[in-house]
């Protein structure tokens, strides 16, 4: 998995948003927003990924070195999920790309303006993962099979090899 934090204006303040992505599969497994980007929006994000990703002991978890990925809290966190800890070298946007790529997605996709307010920025962009990022966009490559993330997920958990 791979993670980074993204902020969204509002006219009552910035709205934050953690995501946690599967890059296996394509999908934004884990999400948490607020008005705050404290350790708190990461590990919130990171149980929720944790649910419904049904992540595995040693899967490795990656993000870039902003304070809230090498806070004392995520780290306890990862340890209690039995997930390793990976971040990128200091300077470098190469190591976060993918987490990267995702938000130039969402602020194509939904926009980035001035929202009235945190709930409607948050409405936008629930309705972006669940309906259109994870369910309905085609990954259009042969090797992710020209399938929607959701797909991918499904497959993979009843095929054996998995």
């Amino acid at each position: 998995m791979v993670s980074d934090i993204t902020f969204l204006p509002t006219a009552e303040c910035w709205l934050c948003l953690a995501c946690w992505l599967d890059l296996a599969t394509g999908e934004a497994v884990g999400y948490a927003m607020a008005g705050h980007h404290r350790a708190s929006l990461v590990v919130d994000a990171l149980k929720m990924a944790h649910g419904r990703g049904a992540l595995q002991p040693g899967c490795i978890a990656h993000s870039d070195r902003g304070s809230e990925y090498t806070s004392a809290e995520l780290r306890h966190a990862m340890g209690e999920l039995r997930l390793r800890q990976s971040c990128g070298r200091t300077g470098s946007c190469f190591g976060n790309a993918a987490a990267e790529s995702f938000w130039a997605l969402l602020k194509e996709e939904i926009g980035t303006r001035l929202w009235p307010d945190r709930a409607t920025a948050r409405a936008e962009v629930f309705a972006f993962i669940e309906t259109f990022h994870n369910r309905r966009r085609l990954r259009k490559h042969k090797v992710f099979g020209y399938l929607r993330p959701a797909e991918t997920r499904q497959l993979h958990q009843h095929t054996p090899a998995a």
